[in-house]
C-alpha cells in the first residue's frame, strides 16, 4: 500500500477521530492524503439529517463512538457540545504548514481533551502549537476556503455520502467500521467478492415514497 488513500473527514466527527487514531496506531504504514470537508455540505446535498439531528439516533451514534473507543483502546471524550461548527477546525487545519501534524493536534483537542473547538479563539492553543500567530488571519484566507469548497465538490462529485470516508482505488469506504475492509481491498482487491459486486446491482422490489 504506496499509495496514499483518499481520505475523506470532518472534525465534527468522533468516528473520523477514531479511524484516524486506529490507522496512524495500528497501521503505520498506510499513506493517507487528507481532504477535510464540510460534513453539512454533504447532508444538504443528499437531502439527509446528520445523525445527531435525529434525538434516538443522536444518543445511539454516541453510545457507539464511546463503545468503538473503549474497544479499540482509544481515549475519547465528547467536546461541551455536539454537533458544533467545525468551520474554525477545518480551514485551520488547511491553514497549517504541517497538515499531518495539524489534523493530530485538532483531533487531540477536540477528542482527546474535549475541548472545544468552534472559533479561533477556542483553538488558540492549537494554532500556537503549531506556530500560527494569527489563527484567525490564517483561517480567513480565501485560498483555504477554496479548498475546504474544491474538497467538498469533488466529494459530492465521487459519490462520498458520509464521514470519514476512504477512497481505495475506484471505491468508497464509509465509516471507522468500514476500515478493515477497505485495507483488506488496498492490499487485495478480491476482497470485494463476486457476492459483494453481484448486490451493487440488486434491484429494488419496492421504493418508500418520499414525504410531500
Amino acid at each position: 500500500m504506496s499509495a496514499p488513500l483518499d481520505w475523506y473527514f470532518d472534525f465534527i466527527s468522533p468516528f473520523a477521530y477514531l479511524q484516524w487514531r486506529r490507522l496512524c496506531r495500528d497501521h503505520p504504514g498506510v499513506a493517507l492524503n487528507p481532504k477535510p470537508l464540510l460534513f453539512a455540505a454533504l447532508l444538504n446535498h443528499h437531502g439527509q439529517l446528520g445523525p445527531a439531528e435525529i434525538p434516538q439516533k443522536r444518543r445511539h451514534t454516541y453510545r457507539i463512538a464511546l463503545w468503538q473507543a473503549r474497544e479499540l483502546g482509544i481515549p475519547l471524550h465528547f467536546p461541551p457540545a455536539h454537533p458544533f461548527n467545525p468551520l474554525p477546525a477545518l480551514r485551520l487545519c488547511l491553514a497549517a504548514a504541517d497538515r499531518m501534524q495539524a489534523i493530530d493536534a485538532i483531533f487531540a483537542h477536540l477528542w482527546e481533551r474535549g475541548s472545544q473547538g468552534d472559533s479561533a479563539e477556542t483553538l488558540a492553543d492549537v494554532a500556537q502549537s503549531l506556530g500560527m500567530a494569527d489563527p484567525a488571519a490564517a483561517i480567513a484566507r480565501d485560498e483555504v476556503k477554496r479548498e475546504l469548497q474544491a474538497n467538498g465538490e469533488e466529494a459530492i462529485r465521487l459519490g462520498v455520502f458520509g464521514v470519514p470516508t476512504l477512497k481505495v482505488r475506484d471505491e468508497l469506504f464509509w465509516g471507522n467500521d468500514a476500515t478493515d475492509l477497505a485495507l483488506a481491498y488496498a492490499r487485495d482487491p478480491a476482497a470485494l467478492d463476486a457476492e459483494m459486486r453481484r448486490v451493487d446491482d440488486l434491484p429494488e422490489a419496492i421504493r418508500r415514497r418520499k414525504p410531500a
